[in-house]
Parts: C-alpha cells; structure tokens; sequence
C-alpha cells in the first residue's frame, strides 16, 4: 500500500513554509519551499500563496494549515505577528474553498508540538510533555499522554512584569546582544516558573534557535529532562500534515458512527 503524502503549510511573521509530508514516515518528501510572507499579511494575500502552492506541488487529500494564533473552533482570535484582519477569520475555511478539499487550521506551536510527539524527540513519551519555540516569539505547546491541550500560549505568561517572550525569546536575544549563558538565564528562569505551574515529565526545545542547540545545552538547567526538538525549520509543516491526517480520521470514525 502506498504511503499517505500530504501538503503541510506553516505561516509566521516573516516566511510562508510548505512541504508534501509522508505521514507514514513522519517526513517530507519535498524540499522545504520558504515564501516571504507578504506585507500587507491579510487572510486573502496569505492563502491565495497557499493556494498557489497547493498546485504547484500537486498535493491530493486535506491539508494542514499552521498558524501564529489561538485557533478556536476554526477561527483566528489573536493576531500578534500578523495583520490585524485575521481577527475573526475562519483561515482553513477559505483555504478550504480556494483548493476544494479539507484543511485543519491549527496553532503554528501546537502544529510543531504534534510532529514532535507523534515521531519526534517525544516520540512515546508518557505523561505531561511542553514544546516551547524561541523566536520572534515563544509558542508553547503541551500535551498530556500524546493529546493535546490546545492554545497554551504561555509566551505571554506574565513573567517579571511583561510578557515572558519580551524577555527570553530568540528575537530578544538578537535585540540586547545577549550572549548565550546570559540568555540561557533568563530561559532557565522561565523554565522554573512553568516546571512550577505544571511540572512537566519533558521540555523540548524548538524553533530557530534550537539549530545552534549544542552550543548551549549544557547551560539549560531544570529538574525536568530538556530535549532538542528533532524536526527543527519543518516542525509546523511535518505537525499540520499530521494534524490535517488526525482531522480526517476522526471525521471518519464520527461518520462511522452516524450510520445506523
């Protein structure tokens, strides 16, 4: 039998990622394609790229649609690196109808988290396991035996008075020229404070940062076991190409028992 090949898509800030994922082998099977992410970044400039890629790559089955926002029944609620119009916009839906066929619209760090626990660094891991991304932002993503509790966004835990990404995000790092030990200062303080809210069995490392992981792994420090996350720049197309087959089979399992 052939194996399941489907089109993953992951939209930040700055660049439009997608990829044909195996999602029986848990990787893609085209190269990464990265799109500037067009400026204004509206619903209809975003997914009309989406769109193009779709065809351009030939993809078949539903898609999975990463993106940096609380995804609530389908829709966009925040917009913290994007246009402000994706407030309230229902992002697979219209995708959904550009290509004809179905697609998940889902969290860019939830996305990441699912490759991650699905064939990932969490790969068989039981009990409570956090992805967080550092890089413009922090996306977090948490998962309780493999399922997920969706739309953390524990980037904008308080943490000192602001934010926790205005303090120890990768961006932030950037902007004060922080070496990596006082960097990892911060991060371990922030590591604390959720190992003392959740007390997780396993903290995964993602986003941009996590290429140079070790260059400063062994300055993290928390009671808790950190992980470089495996599938690093294609974590959001491998995890929405896994999120959009995890879509499809409980439309089928639901459908299965509406028959009498």
């Amino acid at each position: 039998m052939a194996d399941t090949v489907l089109l993953g898509l992951d939209v930040g800030g700055s660049s439009i990622k997608a990829g044909l994922v195996d999602v029986d082998r848990g990787q893609t099977v085209t190269a990464l394609q990265v799109i500037p992410t067009p400026s204004p970044s509206t619903p209809e400039a975003v997914l009309q790229i989406c769109a193009g890629v779709d065809r351009q790559l030939g993809a078949s089955g539903p898609v999975g649609l990463a993106f940096p926002s609380v995804i609530q029944h389908g829709v966009a609620r925040t917009a913290a690196n994007v246009d402000h119009a994706w407030l309230g916009f229902a992002g697979g839906e219209r995708l959904s109808a550009l290509i004809g066929r179905p697609v998940e619209f889902i969290n860019d760090a939830d996305a990441a988290g699912i490759a991650e626990v699905t064939a990932g660094a969490a790969r068989g891991v039981r009990g409570v396991v956090m992805l967080l991304t550092f890089g413009t932002g922090i996306g977090s993503a948490l998962f309780i035996d493999g399922e997920l509790v969706p739309n953390t966004e524990l980037g904008h835990m308080e943490f000192h008075g602001v934010d926790a990404e205005r303090i120890a995000s990768a961006r932030e790092r950037t902007a004060e020229r922080l070496d990596y030990e006082q960097w990892c200062a911060r991060v371990n303080d922030y590591l604390a404070r959720l190992h003392a809210l959740f007390w997780p069995d396993l903290f995964i490392i993602g986003g941009s940062i996590s290429e140079d992981f070790e260059q400063y792994r062994h300055l993290l420090k928390s009671p808790t076991e950190i992980r470089r996350a495996a599938y690093g720049a294609q974590a959001g197309v491998v995890g929405a190409a896994f999120a959009a087959l995890r879509a499809q089979r409980r439309a089928a399992a639901a459908s299965a028992r509406a028959v009498p």
